[in-house]
């Protein structure tokens, strides 16, 4: 009897970026939400747009748009705040994936640590659930915040790979390729969907996009720089094209 063919993987793309060009001279130009609707016709399979609390790039109002004009699902990464929990349950996206944030970072540094904070994120949880959206929690793939998570209710994990992606040698990389597919491995067994995202590009996607149990990745910064030589279509295309090669 011939083995199930590996499940298709998913491309979610982040458009924060554009919302930074855009924000760089005040104006309306270029539109992230335009942008957003751009990969969903190139074949992106989902959309991911990070409100942050000093709203640096994306704004509430592309938020806005988004949920009304999009067709496929709508990620919101958030802290997890007050402010961020009202804002979700009042939108109501496919996914709200709940990621650290500080003021002084350029770019998330690290995964959520949601064994230190279980009893502050537990409430924002259930009330994301009760709302209808699916929580995602960004984490390190460590055993205990993947465990973690299962007990606190989350659908999704998304593993941080940015400790892989900046690797500074092959061996590193190999080690950190190694936590990831040990974590990913762990996170099915617990019942959660595996998702992973952060640092990815051309050249290091593959050996993520083939571990079997990634069912999605989430990739904006490479994205949108290389859309700047290459278009955006035609950039989208390219990392699908791999990520398939890889599952294959």
């Amino acid at each position: 009897m011939s083995a199930s063919p590996p499940a298709p993987i998913r491309l979610g793309v982040n458009i924060d970026h554009v919302a930074t060009v855009r924000n760089a001279r005040g104006g309306p130009h270029p539109d992230p939400v335009r942008a957003a609707l751009l990969a969903q016709d190139t074949g992106a399979d989902g959309i991911t747009a990070h409100l942050r609390e000093d709203r640096r790039h994306i704004r509430d109002a592309d938020l806005e748009r988004l949920r009304a004009e999009l067709a496929i699902p709508l990620n919101m990464e958030m802290a997890a705040t007050e402010e961020m929990t009202a804002i979700a349950t009042r939108l109501r996206p496919h996914a709200c994936c709940l990621v650290p944030e500080r003021r002084q970072e350029v770019t998330t540094e690290g995964g959520l640590d949601i064994c230190g904070q279980a009893q502050a994120l537990a409430p924002r949880i259930a009330r994301l659930r009760d709302a209808g959206i699916r929580v995602s929690l960004f984490i390190d793939p460590d055993a205990a915040q993947i465990e973690m998570a299962a007990r606190l209710g989350a659908a999704v994990v998304e593993l941080h790979t940015g400790a892989y992606a900046d690797a500074a040698d092959d061996t590193a990389r190999a080690t950190e390729l190694g936590r990831l597919t040990t974590g990913a491995a762990h996170a099915a067994r617990c019942g959660l969907e595996v998702h992973a995202g952060h640092g990815l590009s051309y050249a290091n996607v593959a050996p993520v996009a083939a571990l079997p149990q990634v069912m999605e990745l989430n990739i904006g910064h490479f994205l949108i720089g290389q859309a700047i030589f290459d278009g955006l279509p035609a950039v989208i295309r390219h990392m699908k094209a791999l990520m398939r090669a890889a599952r294959d």
